[in-house]
């Protein structure tokens, strides 16, 4: 049985890139510390949701502790907080690293050290933990484990010769992991004083008992009863319950400095509860908030409509149900002419877009579509103002417009040597600067660009998949707002403009996206029984432009012989009335034509 001493406790994260065997190895810790009995065991315990075991990747960051006996004798409590490996979590990846004081750096010793191996260690460098390097996969036939501990000292500045080695899989070297642990991580410091200080880095929504409240506690201790208030939001709140993940919610009688678990304590809504926030006594607050809080801001928007109009409702209950666990999805409510209502989504990234978009489909049954996603810019008005536009719908008068500022974004971009002459055309055609290029090995390189965000969010990553042969990885974090040349490309159907298919662009693209867009419209539209032109246009300037044609009827079929002016006088007439057809009539767009100008854009 534990007793509570703050020098037996460890908390620690594990940072890897995807498929580098995290889940897998913290399965195993599980196993050896016999948390998790053996009947109840499954591969990748700790990612519930069904996507993240298809993908094979950690959405949600989950907690547990484990108690672990250690060859002196000695019982410890060891709090590990999985974290997700993708860039668009990233600041999920760094509220937990700040909840531990150690992480072991996992890297696969057939691949090699990879991009966001190398985003999520500085992040951990950055907080000052103690790093433990970890050699997974040693047990494959193309492991090279001498060639990483080189690329691990090389460029990620940590000593790796005392790495462990270890095989996930087969259970190879976990013991050493643990031994490592407890041995080679700090314990958590000790508290200065008793105030009650809890570090927030999650929480999650449950139906019957409100917001569940991950937190690290720092100083004082929380039990049932206890006054709470959190300071970013300035609420207050009763605690009702306290516990420890093992893996599942287990109630305990109170939460002491340097432990790790939840709170709940009524809480209605998730957006009362911010990452990264603050939990602190009512009665005897701490003076000052942990340091590192930021509000999450979304940098990818998009609009997502129902298919079928009648199910807006059940739509919207959807997306409320979808923010209680996912506190960064930003949502308001907006119309289109053509896709009727819906709702405008902020998002973390591409991949945080998508997981959002299929978890709707599947956890709702909804049929739904999504506009191409955009980013906000930043529209310096001739009066001074400021105005953010992340929709064509929003953009404002052209004449009103001092300049337009976009963002950008640093990439670290991991490839083989041979594909150096096909990212570069790649990156010239998004508009890329190059910052810096190292050679990693004898057969990689990594290089450093500077990218327009626009240009990212749409194809980049499939593009640089499809170009290495899947060999190749990106990460990248935002860096600055620049001046650019963006303007608003309409496009025109019947010489109507359509809102759905408008969007926001760079001059030098302007005409070839136009194109593309207008040529897929001449693909999906329907012919009619008149001319209609599809025009792309900047201001008044058309730039593309596809004709559908008319259907015909042969209206001289039924002459057989004799004058040709009989036929004339037919043709004339056919004539006269597609003219006017042409001024009354109006154009069907299909719902798949949406859709399809959304994949060519893409």
């Amino acid at each position: 049985m534990f007793t509570y001493d703050i020098k037996k406790i460890r908390n620690f994260s594990i940072i890897a890139h995807i498929d580098h065997g995290k889940s897998t190895i913290a399965d195993r810790l599980l196993e050896m510390t016999q948390t998790v009995a053996a009947r109840d065991m499954q591969e990748q315990l700790l990612d519930d949701m069904d996507l993240e075991r298809e993908r094979g990747i950690t959405i949600k960051a989950h907690p547990v502790t484990m108690y672990y006996t250690a060859n002196d004798g000695v019982l410890y409590q060891i709090n590990f907080i999985d974290t997700p490996g993708h860039v668009d979590f990233s600041y999920e990846v760094s509220r937990s690293l700040s909840a531990c004081e150690g992480a072991l750096l996992i890297v696969d010793a057939a691949q090699g050290v990879q991009a966001q191996t190398m985003a999520n260690v500085h992040l951990a460098i950055e907080r000052n933990l103690e790093i433990i390097p970890i050699l997974n996969k040693i047990d494959l036939p193309a492991s090279d484990p001498e060639e990483t501990i080189r690329q691990i000292e090389e460029f990620i500045g940590i000593e790796a010769s005392h790495a462990v080695r270890c095989s996930a899989k087969t259970g190879v070297g976990i013991p050493d992991i643990l031994e490592r642990i407890v041995r080679d991580f700090p314990h958590p410091k000790e508290p200065t004083d008793t105030t009650l200080r809890a570090l927030v880095f999650d929480s999650h929504y449950d139906t019957y008992r409100g917001v569940m409240v991950y937190v690290r506690v720092i100083s004082g201790e929380v039990t049932k009863k206890t006054l709470i208030k959190m300071m970013a939001t300035d609420k207050n709140y009763e605690v009702l319950e306290v516990g420890v993940f093992s893996p599942q919610e287990k109630p305990v009688d109170k939460l002491r400095p340097g432990e790790v678990g939840y709170v709940i304590a009524n809480i209605k809504k998730s957006t009362d509860v911010k990452i990264g926030d603050t939990m602190t006594d009512q009665k005897r607050p701490a003076t000052e908030a942990l340091p590192g809080f930021k509000h999450i801001t979304p940098v990818v928007f998009a609009g997502i409509y129902p298919i079928d109009s009648s199910d807006f409702e059940d739509f919207r209950d959807a997306l409320e149900k979808l923010q209680l666990n996912d506190s960064s999805l930003q949502v308001e409510q907006e119309s289109s002419h053509a896709l009727g209502f819906g709702f405008r989504c902020g998002f973390l990234g591409l991949l945080h877009l998508e997981i959002t978009f299929e978890r709707l489909q599947r956890e709702f049954d909804l049929d739904i579509i999504s506009t191409a996603p955009g980013v906000i810019y930043k529209c310096m008005l001739r009066d001074g103002n400021v105005l953010e536009v992340e929709s064509p719908a929003h953009f404002p008068d052209p004449s009103t417009i001092a300049f337009i500022e976009e963002p950008w974004i640093t990439c670290h971009i991991m490839i083989p040597n041979e594909y150096l002459g096909a990212i570069m055309n790649l990156s010239m055609d998004k508009r890329g600067e190059q910052v810096n290029m190292e050679t990693l090995d004898s057969r990689r390189l990594l290089l450093t660009y500077k990218f327009p965000l626009n240009e990212i969010i749409t194809d980049f990553n499939d593009k640089l998949k499809s170009i290495t042969k899947g060999y190749g990885s990106f990460d990248y974090e935002i860096s600055d707002y620049r001046e650019s040349d963006i303007i608003k490309l309409e496009i025109r159907v019947h010489d109507e403009p359509v809102d759905a298919f408008s969007c926001l662009v760079h001059r030098s693209k302007a005409e070839s996206k136009g194109r593309a867009i207008c040529a897929k419209l001449k693909e999906m539209i329907p012919r009619h029984l008149f001319k209609i032109p599809v025009q792309a246009a900047i201001g008044g300037k058309i730039v593309a432009r596809e004709t559908i044609g008319a259907i015909s009827k042969d209206v001289t079929a039924k002459c057989y012989g004799g004058d040709i002016t009989r036929k004339q006088k037919l043709w004339k007439k056919q004539q006269e009335g597609k003219k006017k057809m042409k001024q009354f009539g109006k154009v069907n767009i299909p719902q798949d034509a949406y859709i399809g100008v959304f994949k060519a854009e893409e």
